[in-house]
């Protein structure tokens, strides 16, 4: 198993230019067009000089109500003032929404050394224009909010996978808007690399790589030289990417050191490329069959994503076989019994998850409302090895969260509490997390260690008896 992960709080971060693009259809009047002013302000207040934001809304339409405003004192009750002025009426064309929050980005007179993001939300199903989900979206990661029990999950979903890193998140609870908004703020707002790529070679006659599990990041292979590169994109602070890497391994006939794989990786920070020197995995050959204790963190890793792809058997509920699919999460939960280590917050997390999911499946209408947009996220939230809000569950367990979500977790809570009172910007933020470890901003950009467990896809005896 390969693990990447993110270095610690920089104020030496990439200036965002964000997108917010607002479903203000006829449906989204009332308490929820409330909510939405207050997720707004709440991000308004968090970003800083570097930032710029862009507010686009949608109904039958689109408009861009105002372009990419850099962040100032003045710039800020602007914006306030133009959050607190909007209205609901007409359709949904999440379509329209899209396609003018890509233009804002892809329009730029200035884009070098920044970070991007689009977060676009909607509370329903389009029912004016094309099809949102074959809008495609190129390099800009999109961030896509459902909201309410009537939204369109599958739509939003189909946008965020579209872009390589982008997240659907499932706001059932009103309350929670601002909640959703804060944790996809915190990564954008703590980007660390950006196109982020690993690349693992096998050694030739030494191992052959049978496969590279990474979740839904795009793979590309090269059978000349026996490679597979992951492209994640972007990374935040202290986020991590687990990859397991499965081996052949051929036979041999006389103990000795064997080179297996080489692993390196590259990515950029603020429009400047870097690249690693190759690390080498190399390992003792005996020619004898060993039986070897697996490593904790992949086994656990392992249990994951088996459940991943039973949370998948939501297809069956797709089908109207919600008893099937009751069965298989059923198993899956008498799966994790035989964990040794239960105790682990991904393993509880797991267990929340399923029992979450039979909850929602006790029958189809209750499937429908709540399942599948759970569901669907659980899904982004686990191919992205990304957190993602789920239903209305506001406690338990937060799988992939970073130390900033947590952070913002707490401020979105308070300013829903009390509106008036603005929270600390992001530069406070830094500023505070610094104080708190003087060495983090000198730590690099990214930690890089290796964790290696070769997984013969085949019982080693039998390798050897196929004369491999």
């Amino acid at each position: 198993m390969l693990e990447i992960t993110g270095g610690g709080s920089t104020n030496d971060r990439p200036g965002l230019d964000l997108v917010a693009v607002l479903d203000v259809s006829g449906s989204m009047g009332g308490e929820k067009i409330a909510k939405v002013k207050t997720a707004m302000l709440f991000m308004i207040y968090k970003l800083s000089p570097i930032d710029r934001l862009s507010v686009v809304t949608f109904e039958s339409g689109a408009k861009r109500l105002c372009p990419l405003r850099q962040i100032t004192e003045n710039s800020q009750k602007e914006l306030e003032n133009l959050i607190n002025g909007l209205n609901a009426s007409g359709g949904t064309n999440i379509t329209a929404g899209l396609q003018t929050g890509l233009k804002v980005i892809n329009d730029r007179s200035l884009s070098g050394g920044r970070s991007v993001g689009i977060m676009l939300m909607s509370d329903g199903e389009q029912n004016v224009g094309g099809d949102a989900a074959k809008v495609p979206v190129g390099n800009v990661p999109v961030h896509t909010f459902g909201f309410g029990t009537d939204q369109d999950p599958v739509v939003l979903k189909a946008i965020a996978d579209n872009s390589i890193e982008g997240t659907f998140s499932d706001v059932q609870n009103m309350d929670n808007l601002s909640i959703a908004f804060s944790q996809c703020l915190a990564g954008l707002l703590t980007l660390v690399v950006e196109d982020l790529r690993l690349k693992v070679i096998r050694y030739e006659d030494e191992s052959t790589i049978e496969q590279v599990i990474a979740g839904s990041y795009p793979q590309s292979k090269d059978n000349a030289n026996g490679s597979v590169t992951v492209t994640f994109g972007g990374l935040y602070a202290k986020e991590v990417r687990k990859v397991i890497v499965d081996l052949l391994l051929p036979a041999v006939t006389q103990e000795r050191e064997a080179d297996v794989l080489q692993i390196t990786y590259s990515y950029s920070f603020q429009g400047s490329p870097f690249e690693a020197n190759p690390a080498t995995i190399t390992v003792r050959r005996t020619g004898k069959f060993a039986e070897q204790q697996e490593r904790p963190e992949v086994k656990i890793e392992e249990t994951r994503l088996r459940i991943v792809n039973v949370i998948k058997a939501r297809k069956m509920a797709e089908k109207n076989e919600l008893r099937n699919a009751r069965d298989k999460l059923v198993e899956a939960q008498n799966s994790l019994g035989d964990v040794d280590d239960k105790s682990n917050p991904m393993v509880e997390m797991l267990a929340s998850e399923l029992q979450q999911l039979l909850k929602m499946m006790e029958s189809q209408k209750i499937y429908e409302k709540q399942g599948r947009p759970f569901a669907l996220s659980s899904e982004t939230s686990h191919d992205r090895q990304r957190f993602t809000t789920r239903g209305d569950q506001e406690e338990g367990p937060r799988p992939f969260a970073t130390p900033r979500m947590d952070k913002y977790l707490e401020q979105a809570r308070s300013f829903n509490k009390e509106p008036s009172k603005p929270p600390p910007s992001v530069d406070e933020d830094v500023q505070e997390e610094i104080t708190a470890n003087p060495l983090a901003p000198v730590i690099g950009a990214i930690n890089y260690y290796l964790q290696l467990a070769i997984k013969c896809l085949l019982a080693i005896e039998k390798i050897i008896n196929r004369g491999l």
